[in-house]
């Protein structure tokens, strides 16, 4: 039975590639199905990728191959709880450079366009720290970066 809530994910006609990449690259992901398109339609032909469903960290996804006519943006993002920074930079690598792009604070852009923030807990804990010093320290510092270093972080919690 599928999900009650599913996220919507618009490619143009890639859909199946960027599925597979996120299949193999996070864990609790996978490709569930490929839907052929029944019929013609205006960005692509009967028999053409038309849907993919998949998850990415166990959130169901369908890949829509809808055309160029919209793209992604910062407005929509995967945020990606990380435990050490050997998670952080396996995944920020992945997507960097998978023709992806840098940005700031621990945000990234995949290929298609897709924003994802690789957040290490550590920042997490830092910057909502109730202790006023240590999460404007620790912001500061996150503020300076583009992939999360957390011993940095982490020092920069110490004071």
């Amino acid at each position: 039975m599928p999900s009650k809530n599913t996220i919507c994910l618009w490619y143009d006609g890639d859909a199946q590639e960027a599925a597979e990449f996120y299949a193999a690259t996070f864990p609790d992901s996978k490709v569930l199905a490929v839907h052929r398109a029944p019929a013609d339609f205006p960005s692509g032909k009967q028999g053409d990728v038309l849907t993919v469903d998949f998850t990415v960290m166990g959130i169901p996804c369908i890949g829509l191959n809808g055309g160029s006519a919209f793209k992604h943006s910062e407005a929509f993002s995967f945020q990606v709880a990380t435990d050490d920074q050997a998670e952080t930079d396996r995944l920020w690598d992945a997507i960097v450079n998978n023709g992806g792009q840098e940005s700031a604070c621990g945000w990234c852009k995949d290929k298609w366009g897709l924003s994802w923030q690789i957040t290490p807990r550590v920042l997490t804990a830092a910057v909502t720290d109730p202790d006023p010093g240590v999460a404007k320290r620790a912001f500061e510092a996150m503020m300076q970066m583009t992939r999360i270093d957390i011993a940095a972080i982490e020092a920069a919690r110490r004071g």
